[in-house]
């Protein structure tokens, strides 16, 4: 795959990654104080408040990474008061990502990214696979999720890619 190509397939994956994301919180959001409710240990986080905070966590911690900055700490389901908090935080994170993502020249996919995980231990990778990684990590979370979201309400609309590109074709 050439460098133009690979950009925009990079750009297509956080399209959906912000839609998938979305298209969940929707759901979760008429939950009300369900959205607190510890639904099992078994979870990444027991709480959808606590799942979507690792999701927007995840998606912070790297976009500062891949800006020059290495956090130390992750925020997390605590740091946000109410799902709303976190829906505003996250709405100005989707910005600042899609800003990101936007400005990314082919160049830049071979860049390598170095940072500090937060135990302080050094890394160096290409910016390409880190991008990567990061909409993969979130589809992991959201098929947790969707689960929760079963258990709790009923099965929640698909966040399949195809789902996706039938809408953005205007088939869906």
């Amino acid at each position: 795959m050439n460098d133009s190509a690979a950009l925009n397939l990079i750009r297509r994956l956080y399209d959906y990654h912000r839609w998938a994301n979305r298209r969940l919180f929707e759901v979760a959001a008429a939950l009300g104080p369900d959205l607190d409710r510890a639904v099992g240990t078994q979870f990444s986080a027991p709480t959808l408040k606590g799942m979507f905070a690792h999701i927007y966590a995840a998606d912070w911690i790297w976009l500062s990474r891949w800006k020059g900055t290495s956090p130390a700490r992750l925020p997390d389901g605590d740091d946000f008061p109410t799902f709303g908090d976190l829906r505003e935080r996250w709405d100005g994170l989707e910005r600042e990502q899609q800003a990101f993502v936007d400005g990314l020249t082919e160049a830049d996919l071979g860049r390598a990214v170095e940072f500090k995980d937060t135990r302080g231990q050094p890394f160096r990778q290409p910016l390409a696979g880190l991008l990567q990684h990061v909409a993969n990590h979130a589809t992991h979370h959201r098929s947790e999720v969707a689960t929760m979201l079963t258990m709790l309400r009923g099965s929640p609309p698909s966040t399949d890619l195809v789902t996706y590109l039938r809408q953005q074709a205007g088939r869906g």
